[in-house]
């Protein structure tokens, strides 16, 4: 891992929280925000909650063991739940311990990863689950450029 990869990470388990989370992981489908301003996901029609979902190039299996990789490489989260086409994570903040539920969807016939963040207490959470959401996408996207560039392989 490049330590431009490595950074991103500690950024994203830097951030601080608070919301209720209304995550579901029984089904596959995120459960929708609350009115609270402390959600966001890409599966939304609320423009006040929708963050872009994360895109990719290659195949869904590679694109979950990147997302995997960044999330078990991120200082207190904790992957809960592991399925085929679906993740939920459970990031505590560094101060008061507040756990974000982020749930990420895989589709298997498209090459996008959907995602929610949400704090599961509070109401206001000053913008740490849109930050979060897009510290990932960056993540992701250093990694994938990586992979491709051939960074980090044996030869």
């Amino acid at each position: 891992m490049s330590l431009k990869t490595l950074s991103i990470c500690i950024c994203i388990s830097l951030g601080t929280s608070s919301i209720h989370a209304g995550t579901s992981t029984s089904s596959k489908i995120f459960s929708p925000c609350p009115d609270s301003p402390n959600c966001v996901s890409s599966l939304t029609e609320d423009i006040k909650h929708f963050v872009q979902p994360i895109t990719y190039d290659g195949t869904v299996d590679n694109a979950r063991q990147r997302l995997i990789f960044i999330l078990e490489n991120t200082q207190r989260v904790r992957i809960v739940k592991s399925d085929l086409n679906y993740l939920h994570a459970e990031f505590r903040s560094f101060l008061f311990r507040f756990v974000d539920d982020v749930q990420f969807f895989l589709p298997p016939d498209e090459s996008v990863i959907h995602i929610k963040s949400a704090s599961r207490s509070g109401y206001y959470d000053f913008g740490t689950n849109r930050r979060r959401v897009e510290l990932l996408r960056a993540a992701f996207k250093s990694l994938a450029q990586e992979a491709s560039s051939g960074i980090g392989d044996d030869e």
